[in-house]
């Protein structure tokens, strides 16, 4: 079994101390980040993309509702366990289709078995696993140059930037115009690519570091020269990422 890689969201810093400690005792599940607000949680999930998020209900800046409802929106969205001192909330909460509802102080017995029912596969989803096609060919883009329309290897691209009306895939052979969006080009491949800035995205397997210029900081990435700016919001993001690659 993989491991099952969770996110925990929780204002206060003793909870998610004491949800970490749990999950590490819990086979095949492992703690990548922590995040204290609806706003912060969100970035996270972009950068660390997250199997399962442990989520608080009341937080400042944000209720834990409204942020489960725009996971749930997403193309792949992780799984949900609301961990909360408030049983008021427990329908609006599987209104989001979580996996399941905490209340606080959360046992390690508890925490083991809604974790165990995220990782069991219920039996439509075992028969649409059995029945699966070929998936679609996800390896190519279409760009443009100068010869026309082409299909560019996405395991050469580096970074995704959008530049104006246009996006340029930066890649070792030079640079070529995409014929999609950079909303587009996330969904189709955020698994191989990390948001860094509202304009850039950045593939995982080539990041290097992070070198500080100017007050700002970029992404030095592996077989190109061009290193995309982190804006300030992803920063934090960006280093626990990197961290977690060494």
């Amino acid at each position: 079994m993989t491991q099952l890689r969770v996110l925990i969201v929780d204002d206060e810093p003793l909870a998610r101390t004491r949800l970490h400690r749990q999950l590490g005792t819990i086979d095949h599940c492992t703690a990548v980040g922590e995040a204290a607000d609806s706003e912060s949680a969100l970035i996270q999930v972009q950068v660390l993309d997250p199997d399962l998020v442990l989520l608080d209900i009341e937080m400042p800046g944000g209720s834990g509702l409204a942020l489960a409802q725009q996971l749930a929106a997403r193309n792949y969205p992780p799984a949900i366990i609301f961990c909360t001192a408030h049983d008021e909330f427990a329908l609006p909460a599987f209104a989001t289709s979580a996996a399941g509802y905490l209340l606080k102080p959360v046992s390690v017995e508890q925490l083991r078995q809604a974790v165990a029912k995220v990782q069991r596969l219920s039996k439509p989803q075992q028969k649409l696993l059995q029945g699966a096609q070929e998936p679609p060919d996800c390896s190519r883009i279409k760009a443009v140059s100068r010869l026309g329309v082409e299909l560019l290897q996405v395991n050469t691209i580096r970074c995704l930037i959008a530049d104006s009306k246009y996006v340029l895939a930066h890649h070792p052979a030079g640079e070529t115009i995409l014929d999609e969006s950079l909303k587009e080009l996330e969904c189709k491949f955020g698994a191989r690519f990390v948001r860094v800035h509202r304009s850039t995205l950045v593939a995982r397997e080539f990041i290097v570091g992070l070198r500080r210029e100017s007050g700002h900081y970029r992404v030095e990435l592996d077989g190109v020269a061009e290193a995309p700016l982190v804006s300030r919001r992803m920063l934090s993001s960006v280093k626990a990422l990197i961290a977690e690659m060494c």
